[in-house]
């Protein structure tokens, strides 16, 4: 089972002053018309990681520990990505359920929506 957090308690932990990273995997053409503005924000497409595996980890998500939301659009690639992070020893990564489209209708539209 891959572990996942709510929109709604990503909406908590993005108002709070917390430490985690925010890692979105969408592609650049996506993150156009749907982003959430955070400084916690760290963007990899898939894509990339696909072709380039670990080396391809931006560095705030190289640490194992740290703690790792995972956003995509319907939460489907964020989930992928998550369980393939926890089989590399990632301990502390969560897949946002429902990606940023849910994020988008039930806690801010002004994010956009595709």
């Amino acid at each position: 089972m891959i572990p996942e957090i709510s929109v709604e308690e990503l909406a908590a932990r993005l108002h709070s002053s917390d430490a985690f990273v925010l890692f979105d995997v969408r592609e650049p053409w996506e993150l156009a018309r749907a982003r959430i503005a955070d400084n916690r924000l760290t963007v990899r497409p898939m894509s990339e990681l696909a072709d380039r595996g670990l080396e391809a980890l931006p560095e705030p998500v190289r640490q194992k520990d740290a703690e790792i939301y995972v956003l995509c659009h319907h939460g489907v690639r964020s989930a992928d990505v998550t369980g393939w992070l926890a089989s590399q020893g990632w301990t502390n990564a969560f897949s946002v359920a429902g990606g940023i489209d849910e994020y988008a209708r039930r806690i801010d539209p002004s994010v956009g929506m595709y």
